[in-house]
């Protein structure tokens, strides 16, 4: 893809292992089904029941995504004219992406546009902020995040090392 590796090595980016073991852990509204490992599975349901009682809607928009999906993600932005630079500020190069582990999860809720920065003015961003880490999850890609990416109030990381 023209992805230097000097590029991932100055952004001290990860190789991560796929994951190999996927369970479903949700189907969209438009019959996608997104799958995680067993253990992120099982702790996001849990989550998304802990949301649910407090009235907070939130729900899956990406889970887990192979190197060759990622590649087409990618592939699809640079041939919109994106520049490679600007496309991996918000895409990590392929094998690069926690997406891959099937512990990560891209959130939308109500009203608010997937993958977009005012995520972080919903009702879901503010119960995941307060609740998440009770249940393994953490907030990828902060501001100014040391992998250089941009701000995603949407993505979520499980960690079992996570669990208080």
């Amino acid at each position: 893809m023209g992805i230097p590796e000097s590029l991932i090595a100055e952004r001290n980016l990860p190789i991560f292992e796929l994951a190999t073991e996927l369970q479903l852990a949700e189907v969209s509204a438009g019959g996608v089904e997104h799958r995680l490992t067993p253990v992120a599975a099982a702790a996001w349901k849990e989550l998304k029941a802990a949301a649910y009682r407090d009235d907070v809607d939130i729900y899956v928009v990406s889970a887990f995504r192979s190197v060759e999906r990622q590649a087409e993600l990618i592939a699809r932005k640079l041939g919109a004219g994106q520049s490679l630079h600007a496309t991996l500020k918000i895409l990590a190069p392929p094998g690069c992406s926690e997406h891959h582990t099937g512990r990560a999860v891209d959130l939308g809720s109500g009203r608010f546009r997937p993958l977009q920065s005012d995520f972080d003015a919903s009702p879901a961003f503010a119960w995941l902020s307060a609740h998440a880490g009770r249940f393994g999850f953490s907030l990828s890609f902060p501001k100014d995040n040391a992998f250089g990416f941009v701000y995603e109030p949407w993505h979520w990381c499980f960690s079992e090392a996570g669990i208080p």
